[in-house]
């Protein structure tokens, strides 16, 4: 059974090494929500709230999620008691609407406490199946497309196996085709619109068919997969969906609409592991691949991510750098490398998440603090 006795909730602050730009804004701090888990057996985990600071990616922010969290959430699973982690997810769904990103902090870290009670690595408690997982890049809008090529070039040269460039409006087939002439034909990259575009651009994004991308990334609205299924009807190139899927069933109208042919399942988006398996299963039934996408975690969520992508059907390079990427340092130890292959290992090896967390750090980085306990 398992039963929290006390959760602690902790805003830290980590800058990135450099400005990362996308179409809806630039993120130079990283504001990031970690949760300290502790059951009534003294079993320690940790995860993390993938949440941003300003609601451009969804409706939820690091506030909401605290909030959410703090009030309903945490005192709500303080009330209940669970024999498996897998449970959790529907309980959530049943009790409180919405808040995913918050619901999946926590959900997630019962995975990572039921892994450490059964001493298992957390992969092998989702049902991971591989040690190495392929290594994309996500690169931000750049100044320039001479600028953007010689950053995609310098990481290809890296070993990383998937480049995704951010575009916009007036940031786009220009971007692509300098990276394209650089790069040579046989380069896999992605571009990632993060909703940018409209019914008014499909003629302007036919034409990135001509640099035979891998996937175009969430072009349209979340909210519109009848557009999503027009749109790649006029495509050669397949339309890859992440923030229109929330959960399974979104996914599943996906898949009857035509709105898509990949999915980009990131956990802390979707709820948490529970859906995104339900995911990941339903796309493989069907034959669509899926892959692991980034939400500017630390080392922490890096774990979980890793974790997930370890299943069958994560055939795609996912957003999955080495803390250098984004961090001068990361808060678990050691830090995420990337092998000259451009993979990653699954950090098997151990119980968990795996990894050792540098809670002195987190200590130092720490903005906020509040810990909630059960009654009895």
């Amino acid at each position: 059974m398992i039963m929290l006795r006390r959760v602690t909730l902790r805003e830290v602050a980590l800058p990135l090494r450099e400005p990362f730009r996308i179409s809806s804004g630039v993120v130079k701090d990283r504001r990031i929500l970690l949760l300290e888990l502790e059951d009534v057996d003294g079993v320690r985990a940790w995860s993390e709230c993938v949440a941003p600071a300003f609601p451009n990616y969804s409706p939820e922010t690091i506030d909401t999620a605290w909030l959410a969290l703090r009030d309903w959430i945490i005192p709500f699973l303080f009330r209940s008691g669970f024999s498996r982690a897998s449970q959790v997810h529907d309980a959530l769904e049943s009790a409180i609407r919405g808040h995913r990103m918050a619901k999946a902090g926590i959900e997630m870290g019962l995975w990572v406490l039921e892994a450490e009670h059964l001493r298992l690595p957390l992969a092998n408690l989702l049902g991971g199946t591989r040690d190495r997982v392929d290594v994309g890049v996500s690169l931000g809008i750049e100044a320039s497309p001479s600028a953007l090529a010689d950053r995609a070039a310098r990481e290809h040269a890296e070993g990383y196996r998937k480049i995704k460039l951010k575009i916009a409006p007036g940031s786009d087939l220009a971007y692509v085709e300098a990276v394209r002439t650089r790069l040579g034909p046989d380069a896999s990259i992605m571009v990632d619109a993060n909703a940018a575009y409209g019914e008014k651009d499909f003629d302007h994004l036919e034409k990135l068919d001509v640099f035979g991308l891998s996937m175009i990334e969430q072009p349209l609205h979340s909210e519109d997969l009848r557009l999503h299924a027009q749109l790649q009807k006029r495509l050669q190139t397949p339309i890859c969906l992440d923030e229109s899927v929330t959960g399974p069933e979104r996914a599943d109208d996906m898949i009857a609409m035509g709105s898509g042919r990949i999915i980009n399942i990131k956990p802390g988006r979707v709820g948490g592991f529970t859906s995104s398996r339900r995911i990941h299963d339903r796309a493989a039934k069907v034959g669509i691949p899926v892959w692991c996408g980034g939400m500017l975690e630390s080392g922490i969520g890096r774990a979980c991510n890793v974790a997930l992508a370890s299943l069958p059907n994560f055939t795609m390079p996912g957003d999955l750098s080495p803390s250098r990427r984004y961090w001068e340092q990361d808060i678990v130890n050691p830090e995420w490398t990337m092998e000259p292959n451009g993979q990653v290992v699954v950090p098997n090896k151990r119980p968990g998440l795996g990894i050792e967390v540098d809670e002195e750090r987190i200590r130092g980085l720490t903005r906020s603090e509040l810990t909630l306990a059960r009654d009895r």
